[in-house]
């Protein structure tokens, strides 16, 4: 027998040789040694065109599971479904099963929205219980606010939410709006820690028309502790339909202006304490990085 081709010069007679022994059932290893052709090149020519016995080829570990998938699938279900019941990812099912129809749907949106909403109550439930523990915990811890404390409070407060002196708009006044009532509140608390009088004080609510205008007006003199009269005129914005506004329902009563009169002094007071803040801040700052 020759052994090599150059070696091999009655490649032919080889190959018949090859080709016979791989219908006989043996694999490349075997028919190497049988033939003493160790080039893989040239044994693969060998054989080429001829399939592999059964008994050589590797299973794949998932062809049981692709099967069960697709059987699985053709029963109806879904593929969250086939992933619980496999336990395989829902990209290795997709590849699967995306030549068969899609189950009917046996469920409307809604309904298994509510099965999904039911499935997650416990959660939520325990989740709002933690949220709510952690909301009492910082607020316990708060305690009592100095002077000091509540001035400081109450600048930073301004100085986020009240209007400011600008370049193009030189006014010194203070005056804060805003749409939480315990903001206004807070506010309210500095003001009368500054010695700032009711008298000084004026009201403005400011709410779109769609709104129902004269229960917002009540609801904010009860948060300022005046009558409603006491108000000043309402300030109604107009309402485009257009928009995709989350402000509204029931709960939405706009925002109350609070103006002080004759507040430049005050005004002065608040920025010079702002920017001690910062500075004060600022100093802090540099110390905890060192």
């Amino acid at each position: 027998m020759t052994t090599a081709l150059g070696k091999y010069a009655d490649f032919e007679s080889l190959r018949e040789q090859a080709i016979a022994l791989r219908r006989e059932g043996l694999s490349l290893r075997q028919i190497r040694d049988r033939l003493g052709v160790h080039n893989n090149d040239i044994l693969n020519r060998l054989v080429k065109g001829e399939p592999p016995p059964e008994w050589t080829k590797r299973p794949r570990a998932k062809d049981d599971l692709r099967a069960k998938a697709r059987e699985l699938r053709l029963q109806g279900m879904t593929y969250d479904q086939i992933q619980m019941e496999l336990g395989c990812s829902k990209s290795s099912i997709s590849l699967w099963v995306r030549d068969l129809p899609k189950p009917e749907r046996k469920r409307t949106p809604a309904e298994a929205s509510a099965i999904a909403k039911r499935g997650w109550e416990p959660t939520l439930r325990r989740r709002d219980a933690e949220r709510q523990q952690a909301k009492a915990a910082a607020a316990t811890a708060v305690g009592e606010l100095s002077d000091r404390e509540l001035f400081l409070v109450g600048v930073g407060l301004y100085w986020a939410e009240g209007t400011k002196s600008k370049p193009h708009r030189p006014q010194e006044r203070v005056t804060f709006i805003n749409s939480d009532p315990d903001m206004v509140r807070v506010f309210l608390a500095w003001l009368r820690l500054l010695g700032i009088t009711r008298e000084q004080l004026r009201y403005h609510v400011h709410v779109h028309e769609s709104a129902d205008v004269a229960e917002a007006e009540h609801f904010w003199a009860e948060v300022v502790g005046a009558d409603a009269s006491a108000l000043g005129k309402t300030t109604l914005k107009r309402h485009n339909p257009k928009t995709n506004r989350k402000n509204t329902g029931e709960g939405y009563r706009g925002c109350l202006v609070v103006r002080v009169l004759q507040s430049a002094d005050l005004y002065r007071r608040v920025e010079g304490a702002w920017y001690g803040i910062v500075g004060a801040a600022l100093a802090t700052d540099r110390k905890n990085r060192t």
